[in-house]
């Protein structure tokens, strides 16, 4: 393993590049998430006190929903990022890249008082060191994974091609076509860019006909010759 990226190919042929995270990182953001739920628990035992074993009861009801669901109402709701994870730049995945959801989030995080044995994420923590995606027990059940995000995506961009106008008549859908194949094409495989040209001019080479949808759609962006 020469890095920590892993290659993940959408149906659509787009492959995404996933960094997933260490145990080091992951540890911290726990740390983090730790010391937050610890200030709700303060703040919950001073209020509560105040009624007696009402209180004390609700206090402990409160206590169990929070230390359940503070991670998953984040995960799901926070695009995969409890609030360690955010300031470590982390976020729960799904095997395949998708938004973590509600059964995947409840998996993972149901089964920690599995990874948490023995004693502080025991389990959890041998789990990590041996698996190539650094994935808990309940990763490994939940298909999910933890990966750093991504920094600010930019803008799509077109290859800069010289525009020429379409030998025919382009209906809506069909420009709407060509420019998102140009705005994507960076992102696609070779072979996948050529399989798309290949379809709208299979007479041309496929490097003619990669370059010619590529001068179609800044033709239709309104780019100079």
């Amino acid at each position: 393993m020469l890095d920590t990226y892993r290659a993940i190919e959408t149906p659509e042929g787009v492959e995404l590049r996933l960094r997933v995270a260490g145990p080091v990182a992951r540890s911290l953001a726990w740390v983090i998430d730790l010391l937050i739920r610890g200030g709700v628990y303060v703040v919950l035992a001073i209020a509560m006190s105040q009624l007696g074993k009402f209180g004390i009861g609700l206090l402990l009801l409160s206590l169990f929903l929070f230390e359940w669901f503070y991670p998953v109402l984040f995960e799901v709701y926070q695009h995969g990022q409890t609030p360690g994870k955010r300031a470590l730049g982390l976020r729960v995945v799904d095997d395949d890249g998708a938004p973590v959801g509600w059964s995947a989030s409840m998996i993972r995080n149901l089964l920690r008082f599995v990874d948490f044995l023995p004693v502080m994420y025991g389990f959890g923590l041998v789990s990590m060191l041996l698996h190539g995606d650094f994935k808990r027990l309940g990763d490994i059940a939940a298909g999910t994974r933890v990966v750093y995000q991504d920094g600010k995506s930019q803008p799509p961009t077109v290859p800069d091609d010289a525009a020429q106008a379409p030998r025919q008549r382009l209906t809506l859908d069909e420009q709407r076509a060509v420019i998102s194949f140009a705005e994507r094409a960076r992102s696609l495989s070779p072979e996948r860019t050529a399989e798309l040209a290949g379809i709208v001019a299979p007479q041309a080479t496929p490097t003619a006909a990669i370059h010619q949808l590529y001068a179609t759609a800044n033709w239709l962006l309104g780019k100079q010759r």
